[in-house]
């Protein structure tokens, strides 16, 4: 019997190793599917807009039901997306047509896409209608495309540009609290286009004011409170896209987000 070499396991871990490196990349960038356990939150289809989706009763709120965003031809590929430009944000209104979702989050691990249609195209992206990954085409400052907002600086270089379709994967870990305490900051890990972009990113605010953000006024609208949020995207008047959206609830229980 022939005898099987010492090597043998090195190599099997190695190319395990690298065979689940590889599937974990391949589980971020444009076009990757919900995994088993999630809930898809935008297919871009009117029905689930109506379904999973309300505008946010935030204080500058000038929009009403049903949702004015409305659903288009993908412009790039087959199939349809989801427009910002509700007609109640013309002109950049802050805060007057966001959509939120029905259901809120805790820890969670988030897939989202978008299209930027023209220079300058403006919106966001709110974990837990708290903490804005931005959305801004031509800025790559901390306050800019992909940013934590005022938290990080922007990965601009991970960006595909105007016309094409880009991906954020998330995970985000919620502030912890003690006795009524935060006692633990929010983290989050995240890919932009399949590049890392940030790792254990801590967020130490709500930014925006007391018109940003389900903690309202709270500490001058910078404060964090313990409570659940949906996911909200922001209306900014222009015409960005939106489609295959998203998200599995996790319990993370150490803090520690990188994937």
């Amino acid at each position: 019997m022939k005898r099987k070499s010492k090597f043998y396991p090195v190599a099997a871990a190695l190319v395990l190793t690298f065979f689940m490196a590889n599937k974990a990349h391949s589980q971020v960038g444009v076009g990757v599917k919900a995994p088993k356990g999630s809930i898809v939150l935008m297919d871009g289809s009117r029905k689930m807009l109506d379904d999973k989706w309300t505008y946010w009763d935030g204080p500058r709120l000038a929009a009403t039901l049903p949702i004015k965003w409305q659903v288009v031809s993908d412009p790039a590929t087959k199939g349809t997306a989801v427009s910002s430009n509700d007609p109640s944000g013309a002109g950049g209104l802050y805060g007057a047509a966001d959509i939120v979702t029905k259901q809120k989050f805790k820890d969670f691990r988030l897939h989202v896409e978008f299209f930027i249609s023209e220079k300058g195209g403006n919106s966001g992206v709110y974990l837990q209608n708290r903490y804005e990954i931005q959305v801004l085409d031509g800025d790559s400052t901390s306050h800019g495309l992909g940013a934590v907002i005022n938290e990080s600086k922007s990965p601009y270089f991970a960006y595909n540009g105007i016309g094409k379709w880009n991906s954020y994967d998330i995970v985000f870990r919620a502030a912890r609290f003690e006795n009524g305490k935060k006692v633990e900051n929010p983290l989050v890990t995240m890919y932009f286009n399949g590049k890392k972009a940030h790792t254990n990113q801590v967020i130490t605010q709500v930014w925006g004011g007391p018109n940003s953000g389900i903690d309202g006024g709270n500490d001058g609208g910078k404060g964090i409170t313990d409570t659940p949020g949906g996911l909200k995207l922001q209306a900014e008047g222009h015409n960005v896209l939106y489609r295959n959206i998203w998200i599995k609830e996790m319990d993370i229980k150490k803090a520690d987000t990188d994937f």
